[in-house]
């Protein structure tokens, strides 16, 4: 027997076969959410998952605003982010983040569980966080999964 009757295929940019999906966030979990979101963002949940290669399916998330958080987590979490300048360390809570801006608390959970690397900014940019039920993406065609069935 000369050739071996299995091969290791690793994808590229050209074979990788991209989709979308739309997933609700309504009473869902916030961390277990944003966990199953960067598996497919990422792409573990297809056969040819290729750890170097952006070959997750664009995701889009609708009713984001609706994301639930268990617990005193809503008041007590606290977000530090600064501005770069002295003085500048600013603090948050999500019930505030949830009040301005909905959809930033999904995709800062997200953005978490990614690589902290080119990769990881590049695959970010493949999730669509909208608060309310409606998207722009139905040219897409995308395909409506629940996050039991990943």
């Amino acid at each position: 027997m000369d050739t071996l009757s299995y091969k290791t295929v690793s994808l590229n940019k050209a074979t990788v076969n991209k989709g979308w999906v739309v997933i609700d966030a309504t009473d869902q979990e916030l961390g277990r959410l944003a966990s199953r979101l960067a598996l497919v963002l990422r792409g573990k949940n297809k056969p040819g998952y290729t750890p170097h290669v952006d070959c997750g399916d664009n995701v889009i998330v609708v009713n984001a605003e609706k994301v639930v958080l268990k617990g005193k987590k809503m008041t007590e979490r606290v977000y530090t982010r600064y501005t770069g300048y002295p003085g500048g360390q600013r603090f948050t809570t999500p019930k505030e983040i949830l009040q301005k801006r909905p959809a930033e608390l999904v995709r800062r959970a997200v953005k978490g569980m990614l690589p902290k690397t080119r990769l990881g900014d590049q695959i970010i940019k493949n999730l669509h966080v909208y608060a309310g039920p409606e998207h722009p993406h139905q040219a897409q065609n995308p395909k409506v999964i629940k996050l039991n069935e990943i």
